[in-house]
């Protein structure tokens, strides 16, 4: 599904530059890779303030403390997503509420949020998906007119934009993940909170610190979440190449859209005409997902299903989601299929993948 050491080759000569310098500094916690990584970053996403931190999961738990949210408090976010965004609330106490997605962006559908919105709500949480910008226009007034924090969950969509501005500086805090397989992937964890308040920036940077702004004094609880000084340099020489990497996925997606439009059992990703879609994944959507499946495995042909089973249906929320309908969720699971999608890919590689699924369509078209 991705080429990680293809990747690193292309970069080797500024990768290994970048880890050597870190190794003959022994700055390995915090310090000046880290800080500068951090102002790259910031500029990049359109935000005043990033905070390197462990992890996207972390990132998440972060931002919910430093609003303060917790037992008995309430966050929105869709059901058709990695279990981060909910799990994350339910570390610190919070009651995740699940809501019905967008067919078209497999992201949060604005139309359905204000009926969930209730006095317990803290934040909602729009999710970004696949690399896809959720609408966010109507969500930042639901934001504004309930007066509840708007929290970007930018994991897999970094460097995409809405309506020109780029996802993660929208919202009242954002999150991303620097997992090896993201757009901007590290070579092990690591992630980071975006904002452009002051204070929040103070806040969170102080909950990653043990909950302290000065060694061996400690203001609130906290955690101990930081990003690693050799990821911190390595991501900052992948941020440079991001908009490459960008243009790539877009060029492949554009390819697999030429090889599938004839297809009518085939729904090809949306692109809103409000949204730069930056393809962390290339998901289709076809039925009869599960014989397709079958086809690749017997092909040698890599895929994935993101997200097999929702959120509300997963064991650990079932005793207060069982009663949840969430149609276009559960529909989407029946019916999504990623295929390879990475900056190394070739436009050969993609014809047979595209031969395989093509043939399995006609096939289903026929019988």
């Amino acid at each position: 599904m991705v080429d990680l050491r293809g990747q690193y080759l292309r970069l080797k000569e500024e990768i290994d530059a970048a880890v050597n310098d870190v190794l003959d500094s022994t700055r390995f916690i915090r310090g000046p890779f880290v800080t500068e990584f951090e102002t790259a970053l910031a500029k990049y996403t359109q935000v005043q303030h990033a905070i390197g931190v462990a992890n996207g999961t972390d990132a998440l738990q972060i931002a919910y403390m430093a609003l303060g949210i917790g037992p008995g408090d309430e966050i929105i976010t869709p059901s058709f997503t990695f279990i981060s965004t909910a799990e994350a609330a339910s570390l610190i106490g919070a009651t995740p509420v699940f809501v019905d997605i967008d067919p078209k962006t497999f992201c949060l559908d604005p139309n359905r949020v204000e009926s969930s919105i209730t006095p317990r709500t803290k934040a909602i949480v729009p999710v970004h998906l696949f690399g896809h910008s959720a609408d966010m226009d109507p969500i930042l007034a639901l934001g504004a007119k309930y007066n509840i924090a708007i929290i970007e969950d930018n994991a897999q969509a970094i460097g995409a934009t809405y309506k020109g501005s780029k996802t993660g500086s929208l919202g009242t805090l954002a999150c991303c993940s620097f997992f090896p397989s993201k757009n901007l992937g590290a070579y092990g964890d690591g992630g980071a909170i975006l904002t452009s308040n002051t204070e929040l920036e103070a806040q969170c940077r102080m909950i990653t610190n043990h909950g302290g702004r000065h060694k061996y004094l400690n203001e609130v609880v906290g955690i101990n979440s930081r990003l690693d000084a050799l990821q911190a340099a390595i991501l900052n020489v992948k941020l440079t190449h991001l908009d490459a990497f960008t243009e790539s996925r877009r060029n492949a997606a554009s390819l697999y859209n030429s090889l599938f439009e004839d297809i009518d059992e085939i729904i090809c990703p949306y692109e809103a005409d409000w949204g730069h879609h930056v393809y962390h994944q290339y998901v289709i959507r076809i039925q009869q997902r599960d014989e397709l499946v079958d086809a690749l495995s017997n092909s040698g042909i890599p895929h994935g299903i993101y997200y097999p089973v929702p959120l509300h249906q997963q064991p650990v929320f079932e005793s207060q989601a069982h009663d949840l309908d969430l149609p276009e969720t559960e529909k989407t699971c029946r019916e999504v299929l990623a295929l390879p999608m990475h900056t190394e890919l070739t436009p050969s590689q993609q014809r047979r993948i595209a031969d395989v699924v093509i043939a399995h369509a006609t096939h289903l078209n026929h019988a």
